[in-house]
């Protein structure tokens, strides 16, 4: 990887690391407003910490050598710098049971958003879905059995792997599901700091997911998820100091953020199939689908104000 195309990547899993953590954010800073100063600061230094080398460093590096389980820890670590050409061979063929599952991850985590979530509508379109939340089951099940069916003719651990993402996304849909619950329920009791830092940090765990898997869409270099998401993790940790107010007049980020899940999640599919995506195609659409549905957010904001005088 050249210069240029690395700093690019960078760029691209800092913007989609902050904008799929916006919900994120949001909770922690509601959270927060109810503990005391002591706990706030623990949670945003060791907190950060945490997300930052344990979840978001640890993660991805644990997916690729569980992937690829001819390579050592240290080899999966820096496998995409290296030039031994045994390090490189196992990485091609693993690359494609990494790719579809995360791939069938990220399609469910949009279809899930457009038919089930509540959302500030932009396109008319996700009014009508919106309307259509009883059909989501039946068009998750159908994507994987289509999928599945395509990664069998190939390989039958493309096939599992593809089934283990849509595992693993009603597992972190759950426990997202319970994390609401939970919610409600601290901002009306009296629940210790403690219990309320470690909600914090499960939760935290969980949204993490989302770019971990993502940033694969990006790169399956570890040391590049880890500067990347590391640096989205801590401007959400900023975000949920300074600016979280702020975050929520951008009505349409969520939208952004979705789009652009729904196209990596494209992108890794595709490239698990054997389709050579550019590298350079994930980052640029990135930018460019948040950069718009940010743009729309703005010019709404600029609307309501002008309503409002």
């Amino acid at each position: 990887m050249d210069w240029l195309l690395i700093l690019l990547t960078i760029a691209g899993l800092i913007v989609f690391e902050t904008v799929s953590s916006v919900d994120n954010a949001i909770i922690n800073a509601d959270v927060l407003a109810t503990m005391s100063l002591r706990a706030r600061r623990w949670f945003l230094v060791w907190g950060l910490i945490i997300a930052v080398f344990v979840v978001r460093g640890l993660l991805p590096w644990l997916i690729v050598w569980m992937t690829t389980p001819s390579l050592g820890p240290v080899e999966a670590l820096l496998a995409t710098f290296s030039s031994d050409p045994a390090v490189l061979a196992a990485i091609e063929e693993s690359a494609p049971i990494l790719l579809i599952f995360g791939g069938m991850f990220l399609i469910l985590l949009f279809f899930h958003w457009l038919f089930a979530e509540e959302k500030n509508c932009y396109l008319r379109s996700e009014r009508f879905f919106s309307r259509q939340a009883v059909w989501f089951y039946a068009v998750a099940s159908v994507l994987l059995s289509v999928i599945v069916w395509f990664a069998l003719q190939i390989d039958t651990m493309m096939g599992f792997a593809a089934v283990l993402g849509s595992t693993v996304f009603f597992i972190v849909h759950g426990f997202r599901k319970n994390a609401e619950v939970q919610e409600a329920r601290m901002m009306g009791s009296d629940m210790s700091d403690v219990s309320k830092l470690a909600y914090l940090e499960i939760l935290d765990a969980t949204f993490s997911i989302d770019g971990v898997i993502g940033a694969f869409a990006f790169t399956l270099s570890v040391p590049l998820i880890l500067i990347g998401n590391g640096v989205g993790a801590f401007v959400v940790r900023e975000l949920t100091v300074r600016g979280v107010d702020q975050i929520r007049k951008f009505c349409y980020l969520k939208n952004g953020a979705m789009y652009s899940i729904l196209v990596l999640g494209t992108i890794m599919l595709a490239d698990s199939f054997g389709f050579r995506i550019p590298t350079w195609l994930s980052p640029i659409a990135t930018f460019i689908i948040v950069g718009f549905f940010l743009f729309r957010s703005v010019q709404q904001q600029k609307k309501g104000a002008i309503g409002s005088t």
